[in-house]
């Protein structure tokens, strides 16, 4: 599987946030966006899930289930958590996994794994911000998708959160899976691509994390 963007141009309350962007990533690739707030890197998540259509270029995706789109195969965790304030732990995955379409035997598995079991009858309102981030990466297990977008997924995560989402990662990526995530920090990864752009001039370079 390959994603890659062709010259691609996005459009926010009516500015050109950026335009003649190109990039590919290939299953078991990790690709780092890296840049100053508001250069668009969330802006470019939101292109690959669907979320917003694109000014110019287009996406492709080479390899996958051709009858679904880029959106229909991706998780997008974005900065907001999506949950539902009123319903316990396991209810807002119950719900996530009746709108991925998926099957509800993965979701023990998914509250062990971002260690929210103890949590599983909690109002999801009551949490702390850490746990609600584990609520929403949770669902990176509740339901395969081959595509991860991942904007900042570690704000708010303790030591061991951070820990607990480095080994999804790099079991999504043995897998065949692609990942591309926004970033700040150093996700300590063994190996990826980082994106580099400055004031909405892309350069891509390949490096060690």
């Amino acid at each position: 599987m390959k994603l890659l963007g062709e010259n691609l141009a996005c459009r926010r309350g009516g500015r050109i946030v950026f335009s003649n962007l190109s990039f590919e990533v290939s299953s078991g690739e990790m690709l780092i966006l890296r840049g100053p707030n508001g250069a668009g890197k969330t802006s470019l998540l939101r292109l690959i899930a669907g979320l917003a259509p694109p000014a110019g270029g287009k996406l492709v995706l080479k390899g996958a289930d051709e009858d679904q789109s880029t959106g229909q195969q991706s998780h997008y965790i974005a900065h907001q958590n999506a949950s539902k304030p009123s319903l316990s732990v396991r209810e807002n995955l119950r719900f996530w996994a009746r709108f991925h379409g998926g099957a509800m035997q993965r979701l023990d598995e998914a509250l062990q794994v971002m260690n929210l079991e103890r949590l599983a009858s909690y109002a999801a309102g009551l949490l702390s911000a850490g746990q609600k981030r584990r609520l929403a990466l949770a669902r990176l297990v509740l339901v395969e998708r081959p595509i991860w977008l991942l904007d900042e997924p570690t704000v708010g995560l303790d030591v061991d959160s951070v820990e607990r989402l480095r080994g999804l990662m790099e079991t999504h990526l043995a897998d065949g899976g692609l990942i591309i995530a926004t970033t700040h920090i150093d996700l300590g990864m063994a190996a990826a691509r980082h994106f580099h752009f400055e004031e909405c001039h892309w350069q891509m370079q390949e490096e060690l994390a």
